[in-house]
């Protein structure tokens, strides 16, 4: 059974269909290449699916605005390419750094296609989402989209020299997280009120749900690791445990912990010491926290800040499908 965020995304994408299929096709169309790899690397990531979250919301923020596209000018769809773009090459270079072999409950594209493809297919479509922005015309369509996409790098770099770090505070996690998810959730929902020309209080509006959904998006996804199960989560559980990554059910749990507790996350995150039995071990410790619940709770603040950002607008039936979708997406592990 679909749970509440599954339900809330497939009734924004079934509002939105007409324009998702146009995106859809912008995207394949940009993806072709003479180089056979390119194409065929594509197919795979299309083939993984996707919830194609980001570009839903370029397209939701831009006819929420009012925006009235027509033969000729689509400019949201165009953009809402271009995020999915951004968003898929991160995915393609994150899974290299992080070597990982799922993405979606498929195999991941490095797994398949091998590091070095997949690193040079994501500076492909990072090429292709600049010639989207340059396409559109807009300075500040491209000053957006391009310094969210540093502040993407940025927030890789950041959580890399965060990892296996215990010291780490809330803070400095709430920054890695703000960088390496919200910063383009928040890119994709103002450049929506930008093509719409609504460039004063709704953009800020639209700015700040975006921002305050993607907080809430990757808490959950974080907490995740340590309460799904494998074919839930579409990758490995514990990977972030395996990899030393330092998030809140983390912090919680160590916080909270006895000198023993601290002991071990020591042991299996700093010192990188870890043996087949110790995820069982960690995911106790984090049960027994109430670290997971504290990572909700978190991500329930951003879910509801998300939901009043929106109180701007006067109420319709789109502006209801993104405050259910922030309200839903910390539902997935309610």
């Amino acid at each position: 059974m679909a749970d509440g965020s599954e339900v809330a995304l497939r009734d924004l994408a079934e509002y939105l269909a007409d324009d998702m299929a146009a995106c859809n096709r912008a995207i394949v169309e940009r993806m072709d290449s003479p180089v056979a790899l390119i194409p065929q690397l594509a197919a795979h990531l299309v083939a993984a699916g996707g919830k194609r979250l980001r570009p839903l919301l370029t397209l939701a923020s831009a006819r929420l605005c009012g925006y009235r596209p027509d033969a000729t000018h689509q400019r949201h769809v165009a953009l809402a390419a271009c995020v999915e773009f951004i968003h898929t090459a991160t995915l393609l270079h994150d899974d290299v750094v992080d070597e990982s072999s799922l993405r979606r409950g498929m195999a991941s594209a490095n797994a398949v296609f091998g590091n070095k493809a997949s690193v040079l297919v994501g500076d492909f479509l990072f090429a292709r989402s600049f010639q989207l922005m340059t396409d559109d015309g807009s300075l500040k369509v491209m000053n957006i989209l391009s310094s969210a996409s540093a502040t993407i790098a940025e927030g890789e770099v950041l959580q890399m020299s965060t990892q296996n770090d215990l010291s780490t505070q809330i803070d400095q996690y709430l920054e890695v997280i703000h960088g390496k998810t919200a910063a383009l959730f928040a890119a994709a929902c103002r450049v929506g009120a930008v093509v719409a020309n609504r460039e004063g209080a709704e953009e800020h509006a639209l700015e700040s749900y975006g921002t305050n959904l993607g907080m809430a998006f990757q808490l959950v996804d974080d907490a995740l690791d340590y309460a799904a199960d494998q074919a839930h989560l579409g990758k490995t559980v514990g990977d972030d445990f395996r990899e030393g990554k330092i998030t809140l059910p983390v912090l919680a749990a160590y916080a909270a912990g006895s000198e023993e507790d601290r002991a071990f996350w020591h042991r299996v995150i700093e010192e990188s010491e870890q043996r087949p039995e110790d995820l069982d071990h960690a995911l106790r410790l984090i049960e027994q926290t109430g670290a997971i619940r504290i990572t909700l709770d978190r991500a329930t603040e951003y879910a509801t800040a998300a939901r009043e950002a929106l109180a701007i607008f006067p109420p319709s039936r789109l502006r209801q499908l993104l405050q259910d979708t922030a309200s839903y997406t910390v539902n997935r592990l309610r």
